[in-house]
C-alpha cells in the first residue's frame, strides 16, 4: 500500500479560532457531525484541536474554546505517507492527526480512514507451494 494522506483524508475541515465560545463550538461539531474542530490562529495555522470528549464536562457555555482544547497538535504534511498517519496515532495514542500544507490546515486523518485503508486492501493468503506430481527417475 503506498497511498498518501491527501488520498484519505478529509478535506472539508470546519475549523474554529480560540477565541470562539464553547457553546458556539458545541453547536458547530452537532451541526456538521463531527468528532473533533482543529482550532487555528488567524493564518489558517493550528494552535489546538477540541473534540467531543473534551466537551462532555460542565463548561461554561460563555468560555473561550482556548480554555478546553488540546493544545499540543500533532501533523502530519499531505504528501506522507499514511503510515506516517498511523504511527503518530499510535505512538501518542489519539485518534485524529490534523493534515497540513504550508503550515495551513487542509485535512483531518482519522484511525477510520485508516481502517477503511487497510478494509480495502484485504490480506490475501497464499496457496502452500504442493509437491510435484512428478516421480523422479533413477538411472540405472
Amino acid at each position: 500500500m503506498n497511498a498518501k494522506v491527501s488520498d484519505v483524508m478529509t478535506s472539508n475541515v470546519v475549523t474554529t479560532e480560540p477565541h470562539v465560545s464553547v457553546s458556539r463550538v458545541r453547536s458547530i461539531m452537532a451541526k456538521n457531525h463531527i468528532g473533533a474542530l482543529p482550532v487555528v490562529d488567524s493564518q489558517g495555522a493550528p494552535v489546538g484541536i477540541v473534540s467531543a470528549t473534551d466537551l462532555i464536562a460542565d463548561l461554561n457555555a460563555a468560555s473561550p474554546i482556548s480554555t478546553v482544547m488540546t493544545d499540543k497538535v500533532y501533523t502530519v504534511s499531505k504528501y506522507d505517507d499514511t503510515s506516517i498517519a498511523a504511527r503518530v496515532m499510535k505512538n501518542h495514542k489519539i485518534h485524529r492527526v490534523i493534515v497540513t500544507h504550508e503550515r495551513k490546515v487542509v485535512g483531518v486523518v482519522s484511525a477510520f480512514d485508516l481502517l477503511d485503508l487497510v478494509t480495502g486492501h484485504r490480506f490475501v493468503m497464499k496457496n502452500a507451494p504442493t509437491q510435484s506430481t512428478k516421480k523422479k527417475t533413477q538411472r540405472q
